[in-house]
């Protein structure tokens, strides 16, 4: 391959230096000026044959998953809030052809391919610095590019491995609780929060399996209108919560971990707050109505909201936070002038230190404090600072639920994989509710529904599938997981630790049994399963609420079972 250096930047020093192990191509990107100054955009672009290339993937992508043009690529755009610079050509038979990525997980960078019509090749190109950063007069990064014939979920699996090992980012530790099912109040309550009413939930999802509880937006405001213009003081709305202390106390009592919701950037006009802020907002984000973002390259922003949190959790005794919105820092606009009375001129080095200190005022409190993140900010650099990441918010959408819980497992290491709270219609059939945990569990579960005001036939349901998650969750959890069909949404998705697993059909119904001990569930729309290579083993079929439907001998090498919709087979 032959590496072109596009860049305007006269004054800009590039150079290239290539070397290849094992079918992995690393590609050092050295620059350098003769005076500190802040890097302009350059793009380093190459080809590559785009024989067998049949679709696209990166962590980001939420739509089509086709090979693009070069006219207009299909672009991951990475920092250290937003993403991670990774982008995948896959085959057909899901086989790796070229993963992409870049040492530097920090800095702005994107990476974008997309075929070139005149020669059938697809045009690859990573950009550096393509948001401001702080001045430099030397940057190194490596692009490495693996061409390795495996599949696409090691390739990703290597990358991780990678930036964790040898790039540097070690991620940030994680208790035992960060593990275990959540009550998140979010969708079952919004912000109708009463402190009697939370109570209450938490009696009744404790008794379900639940551990730990997450208050979310409502508990700083009385206004129930939603948006964020009441953010930014961070006061105990009494009226609904009373004394923030005291109902902690009462959740512990239940035996409940208690964490609480804060949006970190967002300032609203109608806090008390607003005034001594809002000279030292960034341009374009919020509404820019009714709530702005703070800007954290000044040290008042970051000491004020490291303080807020230190505060909450020494006080209130609180498990944990659940920062919200670390993406919605961004530069626009006069943000992007320069300004001395900024100790930080890079927004990015202004989150790192932002989000540092949260990370060293709180563990010094308590060593074990959870802190959930959620997509966007999922990368490994900013892993160094939560320990629970969860899925973008996707209500009720089982196919978005699933198919970024898969995403965050392959791309997050060892870090709790969290998805996004499921929710249902109560008028819904059972089975069809049951979908929505099948779509998560190779996550941690969370659910934002009223447990005492679910129909008996759900709560039957829930009961029974937090009990088995709770019972399979080292082999789904730390299981090797695999996914077929990403461009499908991944069609069947397994995880296998030891001599045990887990395989959940979402599209594709035969399960090849590989393990001693397999366990199948039936996501698809049909009402069977076809089990492949288990002639002689046993098997007991539940339905969604665990009743056994039938139990006997596989045998065949190839046969078809009736396994109800969001019902499960257990083969040994």
């Amino acid at each position: 391959m032959d590496f072109q250096i596009i860049c305007t930047d006269k004054s800009a020093q590039i150079k290239l230096n290539q070397r290849t192990e094992a079918d992995i191509v690393f590609l050092t990107v050295d620059l350098k000026y003769e005076e500190p100054k802040i890097p302009e955009k350059f793009t380093i672009r190459w080809h590559f044959n785009a024989s067998d290339c049949t679709f696209t993937w990166n962590p980001s992508m939420m739509d089509i998953h086709g090979l693009y043009f070069d006219w207009g690529k299909k672009t991951i755009k990475s920092r250290l809030a937003s993403w991670m610079p990774l982008q995948q050509l896959i085959s057909r038979q899901g086989r790796n052809k070229m993963s992409i990525a870049a040492s530097d997980v920090d800095t702005p960078i994107e990476i974008g391919t997309g075929i070139r019509e005149e020669d059938a090749t697809v045009e690859c190109e990573v950009s550096f610095f393509t948001l401001p950063t702080s001045p430099k007069k030397e940057y190194s990064a490596v692009i490495r590019l693996d061409l390795r014939d495996i599949y696409y979920y090691d390739s990703i699996y290597d990358i991780s491995n990678w930036w964790e090992n040898e790039c540097g980012y070690k991620s940030a530790f994680v208790p035992e609780s960060a593990k275990m099912p959540i009550d998140s109040l979010w969708y079952s309550f919004h912000q109708n929060l009463d402190k009697d009413e939370i109570i209450e939930e938490c009696k009744a999802s404790k008794k379900l399996g639940m551990e730990t509880v997450i208050i979310d937006d409502g508990w700083q405001t009385d206004d129930n209108n939603r948006g964020y213009a009441y953010c930014g003081d961070w006061l105990v709305a009494p009226k609904k919560m009373g004394d923030m202390a005291e109902l902690v106390e009462n959740i512990h009592k239940i035996g409940m971990k208690v964490m609480l919701w804060y949006s970190v950037p967002f300032m609203g006009i109608y806090c008390d707050k607003y005034e001594e802020f809002k000279d030292i907002i960034l341009d374009g984000c919020g509404d820019e109505k009714t709530f702005f973002a703070l800007d954290p390259r000044y040290e008042r922003v970051r000491n004020y909201l490291a303080s807020v949190y230190e505060f909450a959790v020494k006080n209130w005794k609180l498990d944990g936070l659940k920062l919200d919105f670390i993406d919605s820092f961004v530069l626009k606009g006069k943000a992007l002038e320069y300004d001395e009375g900024r100790d930080y001129q890079s927004l990015e080095d202004a989150i790192h230190a932002l989000m540092s200190d949260i990370k060293k005022r709180l563990t010094a409190i308590n060593p074990e404090i959870l802190i959930e993140f959620r997509q966007s900010y999922v990368g490994p650099s900013i892993r160094k600072y939560g320990n629970m990441l969860r899925v973008g918010d996707c209500p009720c959408d089982i196919l978005k639920n699933r198919f970024n819980v898969v995403n965050l497992r392959l791309t997050s290491g060892k870090t709790a994989v969290h998805s996004d709270m499921i929710m249902w219609n109560v008028n819904d059939t059972v089975e069809n509710a049951a979908l929505q945990f099948t779509s998560i569990l190779y996550s941690v579960p969370q659910v934002s529904m009223r447990v005492d005001k679910l129909p008996e036939d759900h709560y039957k349901m829930l009961r029974f599938y937090l009990l088995f998650w709770k019972e399979w969750r080292e082999v789904l959890l730390d299981g090797k997981l695999t996914a077929t069909n990403p461009e499908c949404e991944y069609s069947l998705v397994c995880s296998k630790l030891e001599d045990k697993a887990v395989c959940t059909a979402y599209s594709d119904r035969i399960i090849s049994v590989k393990a001693a001990e397999t366990v199948a569930v039936n996501a698809t729309a049909e009402k069977s399963l076809i089990i492949k290579n288990a002639q002689g083993k046993s098997y007991k079929v539940v339905n969604c609420m665990g009743e056994e439907l039938s139990q006997g001998r596989i045998e065949t090498k190839l046969e078809e079972i009736t396994v109800p919709i969001a019902g499960i087979i257990f083969i040994k």
